[in-house]
């Protein structure tokens, strides 16, 4: 028997009952559906979404962080930092994405979801290495992907390009050291080239 993806009208109504007051904001775009709950809510929204018999979102596909900070040509309004979730059931055929903003931009900390998608430590660790996002319940939360001597989080918008420090093999010492970086900034503006006849494109009239 196939079991065809529920409509995404069908599932905003049946994702909202199930949430109930916890739903800050409900909205399908291109066919799918985006949940944003507040961070107050979030780990009981989490549970919910998993359990609810109209939702059973038994896995999570991927956690993430973002930094709205500068987002496309638009201001900031409201909080800066952001955990998006994607999650699947798999017995019901359905997808949501999940969000909540950290309600301070200062020290963005948002409860783990480990118990709740054993899958969901490493991406916490990676969004908490890259956006400095801590979730609080974690039992391991480290880096992941920088260096043990990393300054910052890299994937934050007021990140230098070149980084804070960097790392050499320092012949004298037999070991890697750290200074501070020696590479100064330069915007590359690649040249371009127009010809009215590139290619052989050009035809007259």
């Amino acid at each position: 028997m196939t079991l065809y993806a529920v409509n995404p009208q069908v599932l905003k109504t049946q994702v909202d009952a199930a949430l109930g007051d916890l739903v800050q904001s409900s909205e399908i775009r291109l066919g799918e559906l985006t949940v944003v709950v507040r961070a107050a809510d979030y780990f009981q929204a989490a549970g919910i979404l998993r359990d609810h018999p109209s939702c059973k979102f038994e896995q999570m596909m991927d956690l993430c962080g973002v930094d709205y900070s500068a987002y496309k040509t638009g201001s900031l309004v409201g909080s800066r930092f952001c955990v998006v979730l994607h999650l699947l059931s798999v017995s019901l055929n359905q997808r949501v994405r999940l969000k909540v903003f950290a309600p301070d931009d200062a020290v963005p900390v948002v409860s783990s979801v480990c118990d709740i998608w054993s899958s969901a430590n490493w991406f916490e660790r990676e969004a908490f290495d890259l956006y400095g996002i801590v979730f609080e319940g974690h039992d391991d939360l480290r880096r992941i992907l920088t260096d043990y001597g990393f300054i910052g989080h890299p994937f934050r918008k007021d990140f230098p390009l070149s980084g804070h420090v960097e790392m050499r093999y320092d012949e004298e010492q037999k070991r890697v050291v750290y200074q501070p970086v020696t590479i100064e900034p330069r915007e590359i503006t690649p040249r371009i080239i127009r010809e009215e006849n590139y290619g052989g494109l050009h035809h007259a009239g």
